[in-house]
Formats: C-alpha cells, sequence, structure tokens
C-alpha cells in the first residue's frame, strides 16, 4: 500500500504542477502582468501553504522547534535540492529583475531571520515587521508591473480581437491567446488541491517505505524527518518549477522558489510568531540557519556568474544539500 501512495502521490503531484502553472500563466497574460511576478506571488504562496499550515499547527501544539526547522530546512532545500534537480533536468535563464530585486529580497530575508533568531525566540513585534514587509514588497511589485503597463499602453494601444489579446513589453511585441479569468482560477485551484494532497499522499508511501527499511534503525525517526519529509514538504516547489521549466516559462519556476523562500520568511514565520512567540534552538541557531545563509550565498555566485543556470551548477546546488544532509545524519550517529 506504502508503494501505492507513493506512486499515487507523484502522479497527482505532476497533475497538479501541471493545472497550477496553467492557470498562472493564463493570469499572467490576462491581467498583462509579468510571470516572474505570478510565480513571486501566486505561486510561491500556494506552495509555501503547507509550510505555513504546519508551522502554525506546530506552534500551538507546543511545537515550535517544528515549526522553525520547517521554514529553515525547506529554505536549504528549495534552493539546493529543487533548484538544483530542475536545472539538471532544464537549464534556466534568469530575469535582470531576478538579480536585481528579487534575489537581494530574498538575501535580505534571509538575513533578518538570522539576526531575529540570535535572542532564541521570533516575538510578536518581529512577526508583525517581517509580514509587513511581505504586504510592501508584493504592492510595490503590483505597482512596478501597473506602471510599465501604463507607460507601455501610452506607446502603442492594445489590439483585441475576440480572445486575443496584444501584450506588448518594452523589449518585444507578441500576440498570445489569453483565458478568461474563471478558468485560470478553477486551474489555479486544482493545482493548489493536487500539490497538497499529492505532497501528502507521497509523504505518507514514503515515510512507511522508510519505516519498513530503517525498522532497526534507532535514529529512523530523525533520518527520516531530514530525508523523506524534508523532499516531501518540497515536492510542490519541484514539480511547479519541473513544469513550468518544461513549458518554458522560467520567469515562474525561478520566482517560485525565490519566492517561496520569501514567503517561508515573512509570512510563514510572521503569521505564526504573531499567533504565538516562537522558540529557536540553539541547534537551529548554530547548525542549521548559517547553512541556510551559506547556501544563500551560493546561489549569488550561480546567479550573477554567466547568464545561465546550467547544469553544472545545479549539480554543484545539489551537491551541497547532500553534503548538508550528509552531516546531519553524521552527527545523529554521533560521528561528528
Amino acid at each position: 500500500m506504502d508503494y501505492f501512495y507513493l506512486i499515487l502521490g507523484l502522479l497527482i503531484l505532476i497533475v497538479g504542477g501541471e493545472f497550477l502553472v496553467r492557470g498562472a500563466v493564463g493570469f499572467s497574460k490576462k491581467m498583462g502582468i509579468s510571470s516572474l511576478v505570478i510565480g513571486m506571488t501566486v505561486v510561491a504562496f500556494g506552495t509555501s501553504a503547507p509550510e505555513l499550515l504546519v508551522s502554525l499547527k506546530s506552534t500551538l501544539n507546543g511545537n515550535s522547534g517544528i515549526a522553525i526547522g520547517n521554514v529553515v530546512g525547506s529554505n536549504i532545500a528549495n534552493i539546493a535540492l529543487v533548484l538544483g534537480i530542475t536545472v539538471l533536468i532544464f537549464p534556466l535563464t534568469v530575469d535582470k529583475n531576478t538579480k536585481r530585486i528579487d534575489y537581494p529580497m530574498m538575501l535580505f530575508a534571509t538575513l533578518l531571520l538570522s539576526i531575529f533568531a540570535l535572542d532564541g525566540v521570533f516575538s510578536r513585534i518581529e512577526g508583525l515587521f517581517m509580514f509587513s514587509l511581505l504586504v510592501v514588497f508584493i504592492v510595490w511589485m503590483i505597482r512596478q508591473q501597473k506602471a510599465k503597463k501604463k507607460f507601455v499602453s501610452k506607446m502603442k494601444k492594445a489590439i483585441i480581437d475576440k480572445r486575443e489579446k496584444m501584450i506588448i513589453t518594452r523589449d518585444n511585441v507578441q500576440i498570445v491567446k489569453t483565458e478568461p479569468y474563471w478558468k485560470s482560477s478553477v486551474f489555479l485551484l486544482l493545482g493548489f488541491v493536487g500539490l497538497y494532497v499529492g505532497a501528502d499522499r507521497f509523504v505518507e508511501g514514503a515515510v512507511g517505505i522508510a519505516n519498513d527499511l530503517l525498522a532497526t534503525n534507532p535514529n529512523k525517526d530523525v533520518i527520516i524527518g531530514v530525508t523523506v519529509v524534508a523532499f516531501g514538504t518540497s515536492a510542490p516547489e519541484l514539480v511547479a518549477s519541473c513544469v513550468a521549466a518544461f513549458k518554458k516559462e522560467t520567469d515562474i519556476s525561478v520566482g517560485n522558489l525565490i519566492g517561496s523562500n520569501i514567503f517561508n520568511v515573512f509570512a510563514v514565520i510572521g503569521i505564526t510568531s504573531m499567533v504565538q512567540p516562537v522558540e529557536v534552538s540553539q541547534s537551529i541557531i548554530h547548525f542549521d540557519i548559517p547553512w541556510m545563509i551559506g547556501i544563500t550565498l551560493l546561489l549569488l555566485l550561480v546567479i550573477y556568474i554567466g547568464k545561465k543556470i546550467g547544469r553544472l551548477k545545479g549539480a554543484i546546488l545539489l551537491l551541497s544539500y547532500v553534503s548538508y544532509i550528509t552531516v546531519i545524519l553524521l552527527k545523529v550517529q554521533g560521528k561528528i
């Protein structure tokens, strides 16, 4: 039965990713907003929703360590595991706005999280501050897009013919077909549900299989947590990014990952700590957070060196994640 859940979960994830990307692309074209912004907001929030639910539930149940560990682990996995695998399959070109705006914002969020964690707790005031930053950032991005759209409309008038719409940018002009809002909304909803249900089935099946394989290992819970569960919670981002890359919607792919990391810090930790202050363990402060900062800085080199994130860079990112997991497992076994 575990193998059935594993395969079923994977299939649902793939279908959910297909619907999610199709809905996101439909919205971006209909509204005249770039795919990068949609990826940074709608898609990123959808793929980060499971982390928010897990963190809120864990904190309210008195397991605040799971809440912060969930976010830090997810941010590490999004960059090193998910982006690494994605570019091994589909090399990506990074948008200039990602270099100038989105990555710096993610780096800022990472460093802010690290600073707020130093005293061992995320207070309600810190949570409100982080969530407010997210709201300001999203409003600013939308206004930037509206200003750009207004500029373009002054240059050339849109040509509308029934279900076809002319989308004009400063760089190029192309005619694309647009989906009605209701249809894109249905695709987005199906995509979100598919990713959530698929990830849940996938993790359930994978944990069951791992339990059988590691039945005699005294550290099996920790091993399963840092491997199977970590991969499962990042599965929505992985599938959404791979599907977007396959459809050549690279802005959605990269925007989803960077946006997801920003949401994890500002929304997940922000909202959770507003509900109830979140305690941070010393192991997370001295081990996991430094790894998160290091991998975030590694992404800086990956993005800014060269025009593409190719397979070699993907292998380096993936290797950094394997190294992180290896060190954790060695620590659990008392070998380091």
